[in-house]
């Protein structure tokens, strides 16, 4: 990405600061171990490329269904990095990732696309 694109582009750090990607799903099991090791996978490829952070997820007492949260400076490289993971997951259903492009709270854009 050129200078300008950076300074400029609709989306870039520069103009919207920290940006978000909240991934929900189905999950469907009270067992949480894989959820863990995902979520151990996920903080491996962002930390290792530097795309940005993993923050943890969370989960419904009853295993139905989950969000995961990852944070940096940009939410489609974060999607880019992370989706073949979440994809590849085979207990994960009915994926939905809401990419925001800011700050929370500052009326950043937002995009939410099914992913799974």
């Amino acid at each position: 990405m050129g200078w300008w694109s950076r300074w400029f582009g609709k989306r870039g750090i520069a103009e919207n600061g920290e940006h978000a990607v909240i991934v929900s799903f189905d999950y469907g099991s009270p067992d949480t171990a894989a959820l863990a090791e995902l979520g151990e996978q996920l903080r491996a490829a962002l930390g290792d490329s530097g795309d940005g952070e993993y923050d943890g997820h969370e989960i419904a007492e009853n295993g139905s269904d989950g969000t995961f949260f990852m944070y940096g400076p940009d939410a489609d490289r974060i999607l880019a990095r992370v989706r073949p993971l979440l994809e590849g997951h085979g207990q994960l259903r009915h994926l939905t990732a809401r990419l925001r492009y800011g700050e929370a709270g500052r009326n950043a854009p937002e995009t939410v696309l099914e992913i799974g």
